[in-house]
């Protein structure tokens, strides 16, 4: 499991270039249940959220998933618009996304 803490804005360009190359670097390392730490992310535009929804489909075809951590209350409220919070669960802090989220099988490696 893996928490990548995301700060400022994300808005279309780099930004969400960034974001879906560490996801894929992720995934790559066989790390595939990601948090996202969104404490120091102060705006997303509709490119950054449709970025996160891409990085949630990645994440889910290498078989793991996406959680969102403490997420500012500007950002909580664009992803209820955008009904991105009924893709991808929210919590108030990243200690409460990973509880459960390793799974009990996570430790025993699986080969394909």
């Amino acid at each position: 499991m893996a928490a990548l803490e995301m700060r400022g804005s994300i808005h279309c360009g780099p930004e969400c270039a960034r974001l879906e190359r560490e996801v894929d670097g992720l995934i790559a390392a066989r790390d595939t249940r990601v948090i996202f730490d969104m404490a120091g992310l102060t705006h997303a535009d509709s490119a950054g959220i449709g970025a996160i929804v891409k990085c949630l489909t990645k994440l889910k075809n290498a078989g793991g998933g996406l959680r969102i951590a403490a997420a500012q209350s500007m950002i909580q409220y664009s992803l209820k618009l955008t009904k991105v919070d009924m893709l991808i669960e929210i919590f108030p802090t990243v200690e409460q996304a990973a509880k459960g989220f390793s799974g009990p099988d996570a430790s025993a490696g699986q080969t394909a």
